[in-house]
């Protein structure tokens, strides 16, 4: 009996309101947010592929010995910059000193013997064919004269263009030998980006066009011109190089790294407003209007350009987004379009 009379207590507790305990209080209803939303577009955008290159001086020259002697003078050092004319390196070139002495004599003898041809000549004291022979030796005296100046000024080494000596292999007292490279230098304010582009891609590139080119070491993104596209393609690679001339800035040097971006084919993608996506952890939410209600959907973004981030999924189009006043939302909470 006793039994029977606590379990009939532990009901009523259990059924009648009050007893017990507090009744469960309702959730609050969530207020009404004021929002502003924008449609999910579709754009047709070109994929970039990245390439990487090197950077190189448009002029760039590797300079050489011609004649064969002992270097007498070397007035630049690495690093050295130089202005078009300047000398590099001077030659003693005796021998051919000699030769130009040597020349220059026979020269003034010949031109002696034609002037005293072309004299008895005139009184008819020798003949025609003569005077034509000393008119070929004369020639012939004045070539050798003007061959051995060439050959002299091949002693003296000067600047082809204005630029930075990059290498200097050659000092005084070294024997230079024709053929022997003595210097090298570069003109480091025309820099270009050499690359290997993919024969898939070669043929959309064409000299004048605008490619994007990073630097990564020297922080620089710049907007390159297409300066040159090889005709055939390398058969072990299966590449073409293509070279891009580069707008001058102090912190570029050749040889450095870079990284080029190529159009390739066009693919059409969603995009929303860049504050309609909300990152979380490594989660990215985004709240879509319908119904008068925010509703939670977790996206996977691409690329950002222009204010805009590509959705790779997600998302629909035609779809509207919430882009302001959507940091505190919460799913399902009623909303107003302003």
């Amino acid at each position: 009996m006793k039994n029977r009379t606590h379990l009939m207590f532990v009901l009523m507790m259990i059924l009648v309101p009050g007893v017990g305990g507090q009744a469960q209080e309702a959730s609050p209803a969530l207020p009404v947010a004021a929002v502003q939303t924008s449609a999910v577009i579709e754009q047709t955008v070109p994929t970039l592929i990245e390439v990487v290159g090197t950077l190189q001086a448009v002029e760039r020259a590797a300079i050489a010995a011609k004649v064969t002697g002992v270097v007498a003078d070397v007035p630049v050092v690495l690093g050295s910059r130089v202005t078009k004319g300047d000398l590099l390196v001077k030659i003693s070139a005796r021998e051919i000193e000699a030769q130009l002495n040597q020349a220059q004599a026979r020269f003034n003898q010949a031109g002696r013997n034609l002037s005293r041809e072309r004299k008895l000549l005139k009184k008819h004291a020798t003949t025609a064919e003569t005077v034509k022979s000393m008119q070929d030796q004369y020639a012939g005296a004045q070539a050798a004269v003007q061959g051995a100046r060439t050959m002299l000024s091949y002693a003296t080494i000067t600047a082809p263009f204005s630029g930075v000596i990059t290498v200097k292999n050659v000092h005084a007292g070294d024997l230079a030998t024709p053929g022997t490279v003595l210097i090298r230098m570069e003109n480091d304010q025309k820099l270009q980006a050499v690359c290997a582009v993919p024969e898939s891609l070669v043929l959309q590139i064409r000299p004048g066009q605008s490619l994007t080119v990073t630097i990564p070491t020297a922080g620089l993104i710049i907007n390159g011109k297409v300066a040159e596209v090889a005709p055939s393609v390398d058969p072990v690679s299966r590449t073409a190089p293509v070279t891009i001339d580069l707008s001058y800035n102090e912190r570029m040097r050749t040889g450095q790294f870079v990284r080029v971006k190529l159009p390739g084919q066009a693919n059409a993608s969603l995009f929303i407003p860049d504050g309609a996506v909300l990152p979380k952890g490594q989660m990215e939410r985004v709240f879509v209007a319908a119904d008068n209600k925010a509703h939670l959907r977790l996206v996977r973004t691409g690329m950002r350009q222009d204010g805009l981030t590509e959705i790779v999924a997600g998302l629909n189009p035609g779809e509207m987004v919430i882009f302001k006043n959507n940091e505190h939302l919460v799913d399902g909470q009623p909303i107003k379009i302003k």
